[in-house]
């Protein structure tokens, strides 16, 4: 019974509600400021998340990939939820060049103990070992390799939105560390809830990558 609670609360109730105002929304609109392409005659937008090309069903909506090695957590619960909230509020700007740290985003200091357990901690504890397999999720998932620290990349969340994953190997005297940046743009697409959720999401698709 509790499972079945947690879920509810977790993605049942709030997916229902968001499902409600994403069937409201003008689609055409939402391209405009969103900047993701929409099919009127197909009735689908296209994303590109991850490097990985996703049809969106409108106005009921449901993701589909368009290739068969697209990691199954990008159509899972916690990426429908981050989708659907971005085609429901979030806008496309350019980046400026910048990357910030989490606790810059809004709110984000509020939240940033809990971003440093729920993603620094898993995405250091789960690779910092195995800087090869984080090396090849990465580039699986269309990161563009960076030169900070024993290993990084910048990972095209969406076109024009990146996440810059820096890892930092584990030796007998310090533990393995990492760093998440985010461009100087996430603000406007994301809130600092959604950024979380969104390290959840990539910490699951590199997961996925690094098995194959």
């Amino acid at each position: 019974m509790s499972d079945t609670r947690n879920f509810n609360q977790q993605y049942g109730v709030p997916m229902a509600i968001y499902q409600e105002r994403y069937r409201a929304l003008d689609p055409e609109e939402v391209s405009r400021r969103s900047g993701v392409p929409y099919d009127s005659g197909l009735s689908v937008f296209s994303m590109t998340v991850l490097g990985f090309d996703l049809l969106v069903s409108w106005p009921e909506f449901s993701l589909k990939p368009l290739d068969v090695r697209c990691p199954s957590v990008l159509c899972g619960n916690a990426a429908q939820i981050l989708l659907i909230r971005y085609l429901i509020k979030g806008t496309k700007a350019e980046p400026a060049g910048a990357f910030i740290p989490y606790r810059e985003i809004p709110w984000g200091d509020v939240y940033d103990k809990n971003f440093q357990g729920r993603c620094r901690a898993r995405l250091a504890f789960g690779f910092g070992n195995t800087l090869e397999s984080f090396k090849k999720a990465c580039e699986a998932l269309g990161g563009i390799p960076h030169d900070k620290g024993d290993a990084s990349y910048d990972l095209p969340v969406l076109p024009g939105l990146t996440v810059r994953l820096i890892l930092w190997s584990g030796d007998d005297e310090f533990p393995p560390q990492s760093q998440w940046l985010f461009s100087d743009n996430m603000p406007l697409a994301f809130t600092a809830e959604d950024v979380a959720c969104m390290g959840d999401v990539i910490i699951g698709a590199l997961k996925e990558m690094a098995k194959k």
